[in-house]
């Protein structure tokens, strides 16, 4: 028969933040043991992925890590995954070319204009 346990918490209804675990002290005793809560860990801002090499914490054990534990030496590091970052990078990059063409393709019309119309004009009587 199995020993009847009680709750050594002030919390006495099985919630969510209330889980126990059975556990066997050493004097042969049957005692709960309060389980924390698991975290779903840090996500991608983008695309909602997890985000690698980050640790699984709660909020408050987020508190006591070191800076270098809590990101990854990349830019956007602990908040966006590297395959976001990459077509972030390469958007950016993109628009600027865009940019470039227009521009040449303005100063090849202007130059046009200049021409069609240098051609055009009429000299004094």
């Amino acid at each position: 028969m199995v020993a009847r346990l009680t709750y050594r918490r002030q919390c006495r209804y099985n919630t969510k933040s209330n889980k126990q675990r059975i556990l066997k002290t050493p004097g042969g005793k049957l005692t709960y043991q309060a389980v924390a809560k698991t975290s779903k860990g840090p996500k991608c801002g983008d695309c909602g992925k997890a985000l690698i090499g980050l640790p699984r914490l709660r909020p408050k054990e987020y508190r006591r890590l070191k800076n270098r534990e809590k990101r990854v030496s990349r830019a956007y590091g602990g908040s966006r995954c590297a395959g976001c970052v990459r077509s972030r990078i390469v958007r950016a990059f993109l628009i600027e070319e865009q940019k470039c063409v227009k521009q040449v393709l303005a100063e090849k019309l202007s130059q046009a204009k200049a021409e069609q119309s240098g051609g055009k004009k009429k000299g004094k009587k």
